[in-house]
C-alpha cells in the first residue's frame, strides 16, 4: 500500500453502522440518485436556460467534477453533504428567479425577424450552473465513495452499477410518463431525507427548508407556466386569434418554435409553404411524407393541395398532440394521415415506401442559436447521405423540398450544394426573404422532375462543403473549433484543478491512479461514439439514448461479473482485445450498417460498439480490484470522464469515427502508465458505471 494510501484511513466500525440503511442498499439509493439527479438537472436547466443550447456537455462536465471531488473528498470529512440539497435550493431559485429565454419579437405576427435573449448574460449563468451542479454532485457521491471502503472493491463496483442502471430506468421511465419537474424534485428531496436523515432536531430543518424550497419552485413552475414536459423538450402553448384567424404560439424551453394556423391562412401569409408544389413538376400527390410535421400546419397544407396519403413524421409526442387537440384544420383526425412518433433519418432507413413528394418542414430543434455545434434531434437529417435516403424514397418524377429560416446566405448554398451532390444536378433555390434567409430548396429525382423559378447559382467559392454522417455539424462553418468553445473549456479544466486541490488536497494522492485517469478519458469518448452510432443507425430518440446509456452499464456490470467470477487474461491480453475491438469498430463503416435488414444491423451495432466498452471494463474491474485506495482511484477516473469530456469536442475537427484513434491514443498512454509492481491493472469503464451518462 502507497503511503498516500495510508494517509486515508478506514471508517471504523462504529462509523459504517450509524446509518439505518446497511451498506449494499444505501450504496444502491446513493448510486441511483446520483444519476437520476444529473439526468434531471441536465435536463431541467436545459429548459429554462437557452445558453446551454451551445453547450450540450456543460451540465454533464459539472456533475463529472463533482462526482469526482466527491469521492476524493472521502475520509477528509466525516460530516454529512448538507451542502448538496442547499445548494440544489439555490440553483433551482436561481434558474426559476432568472431565466434566460429568447424574445419574439415580430414583422407582423408571422413569423420572427429578430430575436434577442431576456435574462442573466452567458458570462453570469454559466459559471454559476457549472459550479452548482459540481457542488450538487459531489454529496451523493460523497456518500457513495463513503460505503466503497465497506465492500470488496468489485462488489461495491457492482452495486453501484446496480443502482445506476435503476437511476437511468426511474428517470426513463418518468419522461415515458412525461412526468413534470415537481415529480423530480419530490423524487430527490425523498432521496435526501433517506441518505442524510439526521438525529438532530437542526440538522432536520437544514435539510427540510431546501427541499421543500425545490419541490415548491418546481411546483409552482409547473402550474404557472402550463408546460407540457416531453421527453426533449419544456413545451409552452398560448392560443388566440389574429385578424381573427385561430392560431397557437408553441415554444420549446423558451425559445420560439412553432405556430398552428389554418392552411389558408398560412399559405396567404408566407410563400415558402406553397412553392414546394409548384417546383414539383409532376404535381401528383398520391403518397406524401412529412418529416417535421410538428403541430400539423405542414400536414394540413399537403391535404389542401390534394395529398391522397400523408406520412407525418414527427419526434416529439407532445407537438403531435397539441396538433391533434387544438389544431384548426384538425389534420390529423383525417383519415389519410397516418402519424410516426420517431426519428426522420431512422424513418427513412426503415420505410420501403416510395413517395411523390418527400419535405423536410422546419425540422430544425433550435434553428435559433445557428453556430451550435453538438450533435442535435435533426442532426443526421441535413447531411449528405440523409439526402441521398430521401432521393432513394422518391416514385420516377417525385420532388424532394426543404424549408426553414436559415438565418446565414452561407447555410443556404450550403445544403443547396449537399442537395446538388445527392441528387447529381442543381436544385431550385428560392429565397424567399432576404431577413432571415427564409428559403425554399427543392430537387427533383430528375432534373425534368423540377420546375425552377430561376437558376440558382451554385454555390460561392468558401461555401463550407456538404455535412457528412461523420461530421454532421451543418452550423458549422468551418472544420475548427470556435473559439467561444476552446475559451469555455479551458476555462472549465482551470477551475476543475483549483477545485480538485482545494477539496481533494495535493495532487500527489492520484499520482498511482494516472492510468485509471486515463482510462476514464478514454472511456467518454468511446460511449461519446457510441451514442451518436446509435443515434444515426437507429434515431436519435430519448428511447434509444436510453437504451444505449443502459446497454453501457449493462456491458460494465457484464464485466465486473466475468472478472469476480471467472479467470480472465491477463491485462495485457485485455488491451489487445480492447485495441483489436477499436479497430473493427474502425473498419466497419456505418453505411454498411445501415444497408443490413434491421434485426441484423442491431446485433451487429451491438457487437460492433460493445466489444471495446466489455473489454475495457474488464480491464478496469482488474485495475480497481488491486488499487490502494478505492475511493481516490474511482474519483481520479470520474475527473479524467470529465476530461474526456472535453475532448468530445475534437469531434468538431476529426469527426466521430476520428474519436476512436483519439480513444486508443488514450488507452495506449493508460497501458504505458500501468503500474507494473501491482502485476495487475487497466482501463476505462469506472466513468461509465457511476453515474457518467452522456446525454445528446
Amino acid at each position: 500500500m502507497t503511503a498516500e494510501a495510508e494517509t486515508t484511513p478506514p471508517p471504523s466500525p462504529d462509523d459504517r453502522h450509524t446509518h439505518w440503511l446497511s451498506t449494499r442498499p444505501r450504496l444502491i439509493v446513493a448510486s441511483g440518485f446520483m444519476l437520476f439527479l444529473e439526468l434531471a438537472l441536465i435536463r431541467w436547466t436545459g429548459s429554462n436556460i437557452v445558453h446551454l443550447s451551445y453547450f450540450t456537455n456543460f451540465v454533464l462536465l459539472g456533475s463529472f467534477l463533482g462526482i469526482g471531488l466527491g469521492f476524493l473528498r472521502v475520509g477528509r470529512s466525516t460530516r454529512q453533504p448538507y451542502y448538496s440539497p442547499i445548494v440544489l435550493a439555490v440553483l433551482v431559485l436561481v434558474v426559476w428567479l432568472f431565466p434566460v429565454t429568447v424574445d419574439r419579437q415580430t414583422e407582423g405576427v408571422l413569423y420572427w425577424t429578430s430575436l434577442s435573449a431576456s435574462g442573466p448574460p452567458p458570462w453570469l449563468i454559466l459559471p454559476v450552473i457549472f459550479a452548482a451542479a459540481a457542488i450538487v454532485l459531489m454529496g451523493p457521491a460523497e456518500l457513495v465513495g463513503r460505503c466503497f471502503p465497506e465492500l470488496e472493491r468489485l462488489e461495491a463496483y457492482r452495486y453501484d452499477l446496480i443502482g445506476s442502471l435503476s437511476g437511468i430506468a426511474l428517470f426513463t421511465a418518468l419522461s415515458f410518463l412525461s412526468a413534470p419537474p415537481v415529480v423530480w424534485g419530490t423524487i430527490a428531496a425523498i432521496a435526501y431525507a433517506v441518505l442524510l436523515w439526521p438525529r438532530k432536531v437542526w440538522a432536520r430543518a437544514a435539510l427540510l427548508v431546501p427541499s421543500l424550497i425545490v419541490v415548491g419552485v418546481l411546483a409552482t413552475e409547473t402550474l404557472t407556466a402550463g408546460a407540457l414536459w416531453s421527453p426533449y423538450y419544456k413545451v409552452t402553448y398560448v392560443r388566440g386569434y389574429w385578424n381573427d384567424v385561430p392560431l397557437m404560439n408553441i415554444d420549446v424551453n423558451g425559445i420560439p418554435h412553432q405556430q398552428a394556423t389554418p392552411a389558408k391562412s398560412r399559405l396567404e401569409w408566407e410563400r415558402q409553404y406553397a412553392l414546394p408544389y409548384e417546383r414539383a413538376a409532376s404535381g401528383k400527390l398520391d403518397n406524401v411524407l412529412i418529416v417535421g410535421a410538428g403541430s400539423g400546419t405542414d400536414v394540413s397544407i399537403a391535404l389542401s393541395k390534394g395529398a391522397k396519403h400523408v406520412d407525418a413524421v414527427e419526434i416529439d409526442p407532445k407537438l403531435l398532440e397539441l396538433g391533434r387537440s387544438y389544431h384548426p384544420d384538425s389534420p390529423y383526425s383525417d383519415p389519410r394521415v397516418t402519424t410516426h412518433v420517431t426519428d426522420g433519418r431512422a424513418f427513412l432507413e426503415r420505410t420501403s415506401d416510395k413517395y411523390d413528394l418527400i419535405l423536410f418542414a422546419l425540422p430544425d430543434s433550435l434553428t435559433l442559436v445557428s453556430g451550435a455545434s453538438s450533435l442535435r434531434l435533426e442532426s443526421y437529417l441535413f447531411t449528405r447521405q440523409a439526402m441521398e435516403a430521401a432521393r432513394d424514397h422518391l416514385k420516377p418524377g417525385g420532388a424532394f423540398s426543404m424549408y426553414n429560416y436559415y438565418r446565414e446566405t452561407w447555410l443556404v448554398d450550403r445544403l443547396g450544394s449537399t442537395m446538388q451532390a445527392a441528387f447529381g444536378h442543381k436544385p431550385c433555390v428560392d429565397i424567399v426573404s432576404e431577413t432571415g434567409q427564409q428559403a425554399v430548396i427543392t430537387a427533383g429525382l430528375t432534373a425534368e422532375a423540377q420546375r425552377c423559378g430561376s437558376e440558382w447559382a451554385g454555390a460561392k467559392a468558401d461555401t463550407p462543403p456538404p455535412a457528412s454522417d461523420d461530421r454532421p455539424f451543418l452550423y458549422l462553418k468551418d472544420q475548427t473549433i470556435p473559439q467561444i468553445y476552446l475559451i469555455t473549456l479551458g476555462l472549465i479544466l482551470i477551475v476543475s484543478l483549483l477545485a480538485v486541490r482545494a477539496v481533494a488536497g495535493p495532487y500527489r494522492r492520484m499520482r498511482p491512479y494516472a492510468d485509471l485517469f486515463l482510462l476514464g478519458v478514454a472511456f467518454l469518448l468511446l460511449e461519446t461514439k457510441s451514442v451518436t452510432g446509435f443515434a444515426l443507425l437507429f434515431g436519435t430518440t430519448w428511447v434509444v439514448n436510453a437504451i444505449v446509456f443502459g446497454g453501457v452499464l449493462v456491458a460494465v456490470l457484464a464485466a465486473v461479473e466475468v472478472t469476480r467470477r471467472f479467470r480472465v487474461p491477463s491485462l495485457p491480453v485485455m488491451y489487445g482485445v480492447l485495441l483489436a475491438g477499436l479497430v473493427l469498430a474502425w473498419l466497419v463503416p456505418d453505411s454498411w450498417l445501415l444497408s443490413l435488414p434491421l434485426p441484423l444491423r442491431a446485433v451487429t451495432a451491438v457487437v460492433v460498439a460493445f466489444l471495446p466498452i466489455f473489454a475495457a471494463n474488464v480491464v478496469f474491474a482488474k485495475r480497481f480490484a488491486d488499487s490502494a485506495d478505492a475511493t481516490v482511484s474511482f474519483g481520479a477516473n470520474l475527473l479524467g470522464a470529465m476530461v474526456g469530456g472535453c475532448l468530445e469536442y475534437l469531434a468538431l475537427i476529426v469527426g466521430y469515427q476520428g474519436l476512436l484513434i483519439v480513444a486508443g491514443l488514450v488507452y495506449l498512454g493508460a497501458f504505458v502508465l500501468l503500474p507494473r509492481s501491482s502485476g495487475a491493472v487497466g482501463v476505462a469503464g469506472g466513468a461509465g458505471g457511476a453515474g457518467g451518462v452522456k446525454v445528446g
